[in-house]
């Protein structure tokens, strides 16, 4: 069972409604958790967890990062978060079957809903952060629940135009420009790093990643699972029936051009972005040989510009 953190869900406002139907995720659940995995392993390296620290995981999907992050902090704990309650309930029974009992799972909005107490160590994310409405509210939101100096290592989709898999599918099927598309929101650094530092994060970094990612044993498999992406359905429903046919023929032809003995591989390229909350205050010190500085009493100060004692009578003036 997942539970909702804040409202019911039939009175909460949703940021990222399209984000939440999470059938295509689940049925393909092994090929989306194979698509990046080269990508995902410099993630993770870049977050190092270790192994008594507390890990958020952000927009979770079915748990594949989350469960990496629990095998890593075996004496610590891992919360990952999603809105989409079926990718959730696999990711719950994937990580019952590899017995992670220091891993779990909350159905939340993280730009909306409360994430717990200030405690967490690490913040990551395998691009579960580029959907908000709202970027600088949710990463503040984000920023609530970890502790002061903590990290977040993110990853993100560069430009459209450095990513085969999405520049030659769109040039087959000759949708609509990726220029709006979110799943981009994050590629321009300079954008990123002014939304990352306006929510309250410092030392900013970005590392350019440029591996290959998987989408399918053949053509055949990658024809099924590219054709059920959103974002291939937006680009067919901006064409005529006939031109949206045309579209799809040139999509396989795209797809068996792609075909190697490993798989269907498209170029990619990504940020791993990184971050830190700021520092806790560091108490004043002393230094040593000096004094504690001691707060003194108000007292009058007779015309002779002598202190007088409360409760004293002042001294007399000299003859």
């Amino acid at each position: 069972m997942v539970v909702w953190m804040g409202d019911e869900p039939d009175v909460r406002a949703w940021v990222n409604a399209d984000q939440a139907a999470g059938e295509f995720r689940v049925r393909y659940a092994e090929l989306f958790d194979a698509e990046a995995r080269l990508h995902e392993r410099r993630l993770h390296a870049a977050a190092s967890v270790g192994a008594a620290e507390h890990v958020l995981d952000i927009g979770c999907g079915t748990g594949r990062s989350t469960r990496a992050a629990g095998r890593a902090a075996a004496a610590g704990t891992v919360l990952g978060v999603d809105i989409s309650a079926p990718v959730l309930e696999l990711a719950r029974r994937l990580t019952d079957r590899e017995g992670l009992r220091n891993v779990s799972y909350r159905l939340a909005d993280a730009q909306v809903d409360g994430l717990g107490p200030t405690r967490y160590d690490v913040c990551i994310s395998c691009f579960g952060v580029m959907f908000f409405a709202d970027p600088v509210a949710a990463f503040s939101n984000i920023g609530r629940a970890l502790r002061p100096g903590a990290r977040m290592a993110l990853l993100a989709w560069q430009a459209p135009e450095r990513n085969e898999w999405y520049s030659e599918i769109d040039e087959a099927i000759g949708g609509a420009s990726a220029a709006g598309a979110r799943m981009f929101s994050l590629a321009d650094q300079h954008t990123t790093a002014g939304i990352l530092a306006a929510a309250g994060f410092t030392d900013v970094a970005f590392t350019d990643v440029r591996e290959p990612v998987y989408y399918g044993a053949d053509s055949a498999q990658a024809y099924d699972f590219v054709t059920g992406l959103q974002a291939t359905k937006d680009m067919l429903a901006c064409l005529h029936p006939a031109a949206a046919e045309d579209a799809l023929r040139g999509l396989r032809v795209t797809l068996a051009g792609h075909t190697t003995r490993d798989g269907v591989l498209f170029g990619a390229r990504t940020w791993i972005i990184t971050a830190n909350t700021a520092p806790a205050a560091r108490p004043r010190t002393r230094h040593r040989g000096s004094r504690p500085n001691r707060a003194v009493a108000w007292q009058p100060w007779t015309p002779a510009g002598r202190r007088v004692t409360p409760g004293r009578s002042p001294p007399a003036p000299p003859l």
